[in-house]
């Protein structure tokens, strides 16, 4: 039985354990987390083709049962103007439409899914050593253990040890000029929004919000700002980003500034960083996967399911060649035109979010955002994005 060594418990890395099980492979599943974590990320968008990705693990009903559907997203001005509709999913097709949950919902699916295989995890297991020899491939981790296999694959995410390792030139992440802040809220008054996402372009700079039926709001900003060192980050406290962004969106209009007045909890800071291209997916018996070589700003909503997708497409190749290095070639022809093609369309979006403007370019936006997005809501030319399917 061949055996592969997985690094990265996020998204890709238990989504592959889980396709490779069933295709007959020992795995091994290796996180440099501690624990598991119960807030982390906040939530994200799981679009239709990584819903599908789920449906073929069995996985989707469990992860949509925690979920807010929402195939349209609503456009508004910093004015309180309905600029268009957006399908988030295929258009027409709202059956089919994309799912918002807490990341740690999905990691907790996943996770359990897992379990439920029989797949080991290790946690507290920082990788910071890869060695090849006899046809095999060994890890060495942080507090001294190590573990051979007949493949390493690296979903481990955007400051990838192993994509490093591949290729000791590869790029580093870049950094797209805005960061996500966000987190969870209580609004007395206000209403669901079901089926939807609403995005405000505010004057300074963009917001976003659902309301589920609980009651439950989550929200999100996108600040532009110079890029910073990420602990820093993690260190403001949720009172000063509150202050900011409450200055920020003040002339916003409601209910934005009153979902500020009603955060609870923790609040999430983190810059947004993409990678447009790596040159070198894969070295030997070593391949990346996920983030860790193809990551994308969340503006897409896509991040979550190309690594879903990822996870199939190189499990699939692996079932069909018994050679790695032919198997990981395979998996990157596939791959790498769509996520490229995505992580490019994100960083665009991205640039349409960027606050600071003039009140001119602010104006002009306004006045021609209705004009590009009057049949939005219909049109089809981005279902590529959503109707993508792994071949079996």
């Amino acid at each position: 039985m061949p055996e592969a060594l997985i690094i990265g418990g996020g998204v890709a890395g238990p989504a592959t354990a889980l396709f490779l099980r069933r295709a007959g492979w020992n795995v091994r599943l290796y996180e440099s987390r501690g624990e598991p974590e119960a807030y982390g990320g906040l939530f994200l968008n799981v679009a239709s083709n990584g819903l599908a990705v789920l449906e073929t693990l069995g996985l989707r009903d469990r992860l949509v049962a925690d979920g807010h559907l929402s195939p349209y997203l609503e456009m508004w001005s910093g004015r309180g103007r309905k600029l268009g509709t957006v399908p988030n999913g295929p258009a027409g097709e709202p059956e089919l439409g994309s799912v918002v949950v807490r990341r740690a919902w999905l990691h907790q699916v996943l996770r359990e899914a897992v379990d439920a295989a029989g797949i080991p995890i290790a946690w507290g297991a920082r990788l910071d050593g890869i060695e090849e020899a006899a046809g095999r491939v060994t890890a060495r981790f942080a507090d001294g253990t190590s573990a051979s296999g007949d493949v390493l694959i690296g979903g481990d995410g955007i400051g990838s040890f192993t994509r490093s390792w591949i290729d000791p030139s590869a790029p580093a992440p870049s950094y797209t000029g805005i960061l996500s802040v966000g987190g969870f809220a209580r609004v007395p008054g206000l209403e669901p929004t079901p089926l939807r996402q609403h995005m405000v372009f505010g004057e300074h700079g963009f917001f976003g919000y659902l309301v589920r039926d609980d009651g439950t709001v989550y929200w999100f900003a996108n600040p532009s700002r110079a890029e910073g060192d990420r602990a820093a980050l993690r260190g403001v406290p949720a009172s000063a980003w509150l202050d900011e962004l409450r200055a920020a969106h003040a002339g916003d209009p409601d209910p934005v500034p009153r979902i500020l007045d009603g955060v609870e909890g923790q609040i999430g800071a983190y810059g947004i960083f993409d990678l447009a291209h790596v040159p070198r997916w894969h070295r030997g018996r070593v391949v990346a996967v996920g983030d860790a070589v193809h990551a994308t700003s969340p503006n897409a909503g896509q991040g979550a399911s190309l690594a879903l997708e990822d996870a199939a497409t190189l499990a699939g190749c692996l079932r069909r060649e018994a050679d790695p290095a032919t198997a990981f070639a395979e998996y990157e022809r596939l791959r790498r035109p769509r996520v490229e093609a995505v992580v490019a369309y994100s960083r665009k979006l991205g640039r349409q979010k960027q606050g600071g403007g003039s009140r001119f370019a602010t104006a002009v936006r306004d006045l021609m955002l209705p004009i590009f997005l009057k049949n939005a809501v219909n049109d089809t030319r981005n279902n590529h994005l959503y109707t993508h399917r792994v071949p079996e």
